[in-house]
């Protein structure tokens, strides 16, 4: 297929903000690639499933430098232009067509498969000898592409599409090309399928496949292939708890640490998956040493966290103490010496070939007591108490506390595993601290003796697939780098991931989450939330966290 027509798809959808529209257009497109199921990445701007954790690796600089390449300018000149418009895509319609234009070069069309290919190619290339080939590959694209083909190609690149679609509007474009409901009471029921296949399997390609047989049922999780985490929205105490999830209740220790889950395969392989669905196996070699002596199965999927711990005080330490540790490619055994952590198992999903999604909570603890053997300091079941009473639950939450920890998980003991779902089977309880997950979109560089870092954070929150903002931070981070979280790293985070820059404000990817505090949430039109906070504060990094992580609207609303 050319790839002309997945860009005029990609048009189509750019060119409307209604998701029920924007599913409908993608319904179209999916209904001419049922052959080619992988094309359906493309449309997040992907070449992979959500759970393959290769990238591309280009930044926007490179991306400068292909331009220039392909379209037989200065890189300065790119880069005024980039000033001028904004959007690296539309500097490569502009730039790329012109001189398309004046040497009509359109000898052939640009494919699919070719694009495919060509971004594959890219993201197994690593290392500081390979960016000239990386951006000869994405060169080659641009000579065959047309004005909007290489807009779209460099959007792609960079991974940012810019057309407000996420995993709803593909699910439900499914759900209207392969199961074509009849009504809107079907259509939920359909979604909600489409749903749990996702969630256990994190790849539209096959979900796609087996939406379009009629088989979704035929799709099951499988170990060292990582699953969305359930989620637990927040309770204001005991009796909001027990409302939400019944009585009795399991109330278990809400660990300041690194959410993680460990998979055992049939081969005895055992890999790390962050609630991001990234592969951390490396970078927690005692994790893996842990699992591997002090869990019985041939195959299992456990849900749990690793702890920050002080090894002379045998104390528990705050999550920063570990979070270097999650990125880190090098040194991997000192740090693992210098911040060690010990492994708390909460849940488990599956167990020697059968799935424990549809058992309730009790059952999943059981058998976890009969198959973790305990070893303080590396790893140990999640600590806890079942209870129906208010007053017992408090005093086991001050203890909690008082033992470095964030709060309580309380959880119905009939309740099943939902991957990827807030839906009340569980709650966090934890201190009346107000504070939101929030994600970064844009930034603006500072002034005076702030100049040269970027000092004011945009923030959003999320509402189904779309961003919305709720305000701008710019207090809590350091001048000084060793003192905490810096302007210094985080410019450089962000110029990382930037997409778009108008005067001294840049967009970026929203990919870097941040627990911001605040005194109290208002009305606001400023914003397209339609709230702003009061005195927000950046606290904290939250890079174990991603976009579907953050808070909801609804949940700002609450707190309103």
């Amino acid at each position: 297929m050319d790839y002309s027509k997945l860009c005029d798809v990609y048009e189509k959808m750019e060119n409307t903000s209604k998701g029920l529209l924007k599913a409908n257009i993608l319904s179209d497109f999916l209904g001419e690639i049922k052959e080619h199921s992988e094309y359906i990445y493309l449309i997040q701007g992907k070449v992979f499933a959500d759970y393959d954790s290769r990238e591309l690796g280009m930044s926007g600089q490179l991306m400068i430098r292909a331009i220039a390449k392909a379209s037989g300018h200065d890189d300065k000149d790119v880069i005024n232009e980039f000033k001028k418009l904004g959007d690296l895509g539309d500097v490569a319609q502009e730039l790329v067509g012109k001189k398309k234009r004046q040497t009509a070069l359109f000898s052939s069309k640009l494919s699919i498969n070719k694009v495919i290919e060509n971004l594959k190619k890219i993201s197994e290339l690593e290392g500081k000898g390979t960016v000239d080939t990386k951006i000869g590959l994405v060169v080659e694209l641009l000579h065959s592409a047309n004005p909007k083909e290489a807009k779209y190609i460099i959007r792609t690149v960079i991974g940012d599409l810019r057309m407000g679609v996420g995993s709803g509007i593909i699910r439900d474009a499914i759900v209207e090309c392969c199961l074509r409901p009849k009504d809107l009471t079907e259509k939920k029921e359909f979604a909600s399928k489409v749903q749990d296949a996702y969630d256990k399997a994190t790849d539209f390609a096959l979900v796609f496949d087996k939406a379009c047989d009629n088989s979704l049922n035929l799709i099951s999780l499988s170990p060292g292939k990582p699953v969305k985490v359930m989620l637990y929205p927040k309770a204001k105490g005991a009796k909001d708890a027990f409302n939400i999830v019944g009585k009795p209740a399991a109330f278990e220790y809400k660990y300041d640490g690194f959410r993680m889950m460990v998979n055992k395969d049939d081969k005895g392989e055992i890999k790390i998956f962050t609630r991001r669905l990234e592969n951390v196996s490396r970078q927690f070699p005692d994790v893996v040493k842990f699992v591997k002596k002090n869990v019985l199965g041939k195959s299992f999927i456990i849900d749990g966290e690793a702890v920050g711990f002080d090894s002379k005080t045998k104390t528990y330490k705050e999550f920063q103490a570990i979070s270097q540790r999650i990125k880190r490619k090098y040194e991997i055994e000192r740090l693992a010496e210098e911040y060690p952590v010990e492994f708390r198992v909460f849940d488990i999903i599956y167990y020697e070939g059968k799935s424990l999604l549809e058992e309730g909570y009790e059952n999943r603890r059981k058998l976890l007591e009969k198959i973790v053997h305990e070893k303080k300091w590396e790893i140990g079941l999640a600590e806890r108490i079942v209870t129906e009473s208010v007053e017992e639950a408090e005093d086991f939450f001050d203890k909690a506390l008082n033992d470095g920890q964030e709060g309580l998980m309380v959880k119905g003991l009939d309740k099943q595993y939902k991957p990827g779902a807030r839906v009340g089977y569980g709650v966090k309880w934890k201190p009346e601290d107000k504070d939101f997950d929030l994600v970064i979109t844009g930034a603006e560089w500072g002034t005076g003796k702030r100049a040269g870092w970027l000092t004011s954070f945009d923030v959003a929150c999320r509402s189904e697939d779309e961003l919305l903002d709720i305000g701008k931070v710019s207090t809590g981070l350091k001048e000084k780098e060793e003192e905490g979280l810096s302007f210094k790293e985080m410019t450089e985070m962000l110029k990382e991931i930037e997409v778009e820059e108008h005067g001294r404000k840049i967009k970026v990817k929203p990919k870097i989450v941040v627990a911001v505090q605040y005194q109290n949430i208002q009305k606001s039109p400023t914003y397209s939330s339609g709230y702003a906070m009061r005195f927000p504060r950046i606290v904290r990094l939250r890079p174990d966290r991603g976009v579907s992580d953050i808070a909801t609207l609804d949940e700002i609303e609450k707190e309103a």
